[in-house]
């Protein structure tokens, strides 16, 4: 379970609390802290919506996600023109240039040439021309903290891919199996409980700790 622990803190990129985890529990570190620590900053600035230096600090330790992920790129730029245009509300009467000429240099071309890009690109311009406490679902949901956390989670896998490390933490693989087993034997009409917990926290209670996983 340790290890599975420390696995996840590495993997999602969470070097301060793996180093201390490692610590405590007698383990070695599975990566390069240095590693580690670029890819949390890269999330970082995206969850706080600072999409350039993100892309900046991306390019800086690992230039070549970005050129061979073009979709993973104009996710980050649209990302990007989401919260140039939340800047923009930010204040009456905001100036909107900065929304528009940075759509105009940085992904008009990319999205005339894919219709997937191009609807994407016309949706979030769509955000120009109503009121963030208005929105229609699918409009609201570009400026959800939501937008920033996948555009993350998909930058941080990629890094991952590039430095030929595995995508996911081992423990979601096996809680993904865990839940794939219960469903074929509910399928297969086994008597099982309503509710099945994962009993994370047993052991450690058993033994007089506290849980390590809640």
């Amino acid at each position: 379970m340790n290890k599975l622990i420390l696995d996840y803190l590495t993997t999602e990129g969470y070097p301060s609390a793996a180093a201390k985890f490692s610590k405590e529990a007698n383990l070695g570190s599975q990566q390069l802290e240095d590693s580690v620590r670029s890819r949390q900053q890269i999330q970082h600035f995206i969850h706080l919506g600072s999409i350039q230096e993100a892309v900046h600090a991306l390019n800086e330790s690992e230039p070549q996600v970005l050129d061979n992920n073009p979709s993973l790129h104009f996710a980050l730029l649209r990302l990007q023109l989401v919260e140039l245009i939340r800047a923009c509300h930010s204040t009456p009467g905001g100036d909107i240039t900065p929304a528009i000429t940075f759509s105009q240099e940085q992904l008009a071309e990319r999205a005339s040439s894919n219709p997937e890009f191009l609807e994407d690109l016309e949706r979030t311009m769509a955000l120009l021309f109503f009121p963030q406490d208005k929105l229609e679902p699918q409009l609201a949901s570009l400026i959800h903290p939501d937008l920033r956390r996948s555009v993350a989670d998909r930058v941080n896998k990629a890094i991952l891919t590039c430095q030929n490390q595995r995508r996911d933490a081992a423990i979601r693989n096996l809680v993904r199996l865990r839940a794939w087993a219960e469903t074929s034997a509910r399928d297969r009409k086994k008597d099982l409980p309503a509710h099945i917990g994962l009993d994370l926290d047993r052991d450690e209670q058993e033994n007089g700790h506290e849980p390590m996983i809640t």
